[in-house]
C-alpha cells in the first residue's frame, strides 16, 4: 500500500491553520459568559392541542453552562497536544506567534524569540513545515478537510 502525503496549497493551509489557532486564542483569552435562567414569566402563544414538547429552561441553561466551558477546554487541550508533537523550533514559533498575544509579529519572533535568530526565509520554511504537520493532525481530528487545502491539479488542455 503506497500512500503519498498530500500536496497542500501553502496559502490555503496557512489561512485554515491560522483560523484554528485564532479560535484557540479567543477561547483562552475571552472569558465564558454564564447564562442565567429568567425568573419572570413570559407569555407565549399556545395553540390548541398537545405539542408534545416539554420545556425546562433551567435545565437547558445548566447544561449549556457545563457543556460549553468543557468543550472549550477540550478544544484547547487538543490544540496544545498537537503543538507539543512539533519540533522544538516549530513549537516555539507557533506558541509565541499564534498562541499567546495578538500583537506579536513575525519579525519579532524570528529576530528576538528564536534562539539563534533566523532569517525571514528560514522562518517561513519553519512555519510552513509546522503548518503542514498541523494541518495533517487537524484533518485527523476532523477540524479540517484536506481536499479543500490540496493544490489544484494543472489541466493540460490543447
Amino acid at each position: 500500500m503506497d500512500q503519498m502525503l498530500p500536496q497542500l496549497d501553502r496559502r490555503k493551509t496557512q489561512a485554515a491553520v491560522e483560523a484554528i489557532l485564532e479560535k484557540y486564542r479567543i477561547y483562552k483569552t475571552i472569558t465564558f459568559e454564564v447564562r442565567e435562567a429568567s425568573v419572570t414569566a413570559s407569555y407565549t402563544e399556545r395553540f390548541h392541542g398537545p405539542t408534545n414538547v416539554t420545556s425546562d429552561q433551567t435545565a437547558q441553561v445548566a447544561v449549556y453552562n457545563v457543556d460549553a466551558p468543557a468543550a472549550r477546554q477540550a478544544y484547547c487541550r487538543m490544540i496544545e497536544s498537537i503543538v507539543e508533537r512539533l519540533g522544538e523550533r516549530e513549537q516555539t514559533l507557533i506558541r509565541e506567534r499564534y498562541m499567546k498575544e495578538d500583537d506579536v509579529f513575525d519579525y519579532k519572533v524570528y529576530n528576538y524569540v528564536l534562539d539563534p535568530p533566523v532569517s525571514k526565509d528560514t522562518y517561513t520554511k519553519i512555519r510552513t513545515r509546522a503548518f503542514y504537520k498541523m494541518a495533517l493532525a487537524f484533518a485527523d481530528r476532523g477540524l479540517l478537510t484536506l481536499s479543500e487545502l490540496q493544490k489544484a491539479k494543472a489541466c493540460n488542455s490543447k
